[in-house]
């Protein structure tokens, strides 16, 4: 799943291991997000979207829908 994850992390002068603590789970977690090799699960896409004040679709998109 594409996602947005990683310019919005940049954006916020955070780095993975912060990112990971504010949502609950590990850097390598948050690496594969930002690489595209594992997808959230929805509780976690929701939680990455409130933590950012965005839509989920602002930050995911599906490239087979």
């Amino acid at each position: 799943m594409r996602n947005r994850l990683k310019l919005l992390r940049v954006e916020r002068g955070w780095t993975q291991e912060q990112l990971g603590q504010a949502l609950g789970v590990s850097r390598q977690a948050v690496n594969a997000l930002e690489t595209e090799k594992h997808d959230p699960s929805l509780d976690l896409a929701y939680r990455i979207a409130v933590l950012f004040a965005r839509p989920v679709e602002d930050i995911f998109e599906n490239p087979h829908a």
